[in-house]
């Protein structure tokens, strides 16, 4: 674990150089203990990959003073007892049907699959969550079957429908509201990822588990999806 300084209110706790489990367990974990033993001085955390972005106020503690706090916190999780993160599982529901899968045929004609074939490996897979950004609730999602690595769009959407299911490298995405974006979208959630109530504003946080549970098209406007987001 390291500590950056960014501005004289914020610090970078980067916590390894590599994309996987054993990282992400180690943010979760770190950013738990923040929150929990930091509370009074913290302004925002925004974690990612393997970092985490901490403001504090400077009317509750100094830059040194949060340092050696943090220092403290961050040596006591290096020499605890290794336990597995106790991470919250979601299943959300996705409709990989035609009307919302608006590259599926283009994905299984690039990598030689059916639609069948590309909708088991999706769902097949549990996922972990590696960073919530670029737009409140978007969570990264990682990793995706090999057999599903697909690039980024060449020319992006200016509009993608809330709720969409975008598959890029070796990762998966959900847009929670319209924005642009280039990822190749695969299927589409009736569930809303935003939520303002909770201390992320996502339905997820990082290090949750999520897999998905394809729905037909009756079950999924029954959830309340729609075809008409734009």
């Amino acid at each position: 674990m390291q500590l950056q300084s960014v501005n004289e209110n914020t610090l970078l706790i980067s916590l390894g150089d590599e994309i996987g489990d054993a990282v992400a367990q180690r943010v979760r974990q770190l950013l738990d203990a923040i929150r929990c033993e930091l509370a009074e001085c913290v302004i925002d955390l925004v974690p990612s990959y393997s970092s985490i972005l901490l403001s504090f106020d400077l009317r509750q503690i100094d830059r040194l003073g949060m340092l050696s706090r943090l220092q403290a916190l961050m040596q006591r999780l290096e020499h605890a007892e290794d336990r597995p993160l106790e991470a919250r599982e979601l299943v959300l529901p996705v409709y990989y049907g035609e009307e919302v899968a608006l590259d599926m045929a283009a994905i299984c004609q690039h990598l030689g699959l059916s639609t069948d074939e590309v909708i088991a490996l999706h769902s097949g897979v549990s996922y972990r969550v590696y960073a919530i950004g670029f737009s409140p609730g978007f969570a990264f999602l990682g990793n995706t079957d090999p057999r599903l690595c697909m690039p980024r769009k060449a020319t992006p959407r200016l509009k993608v429908p809330r709720g969409s299911l975008g598959i890029a490298d070796n990762q998966t995405a959900i847009y929670p509201s319209v924005t642009p974006g280039g990822w190749q979208l695969i299927g589409r959630t009736p569930r809303q990822m935003i939520d303002w109530n909770s201390r992320s504003l996502a339905l997820m946080e990082v290090g949750d588990r999520v897999r998905f549970e394809p729905v037909s098209r009756q079950e999924y406007l029954s959830l309340g999806g729609q075809f008409d987001e734009l």
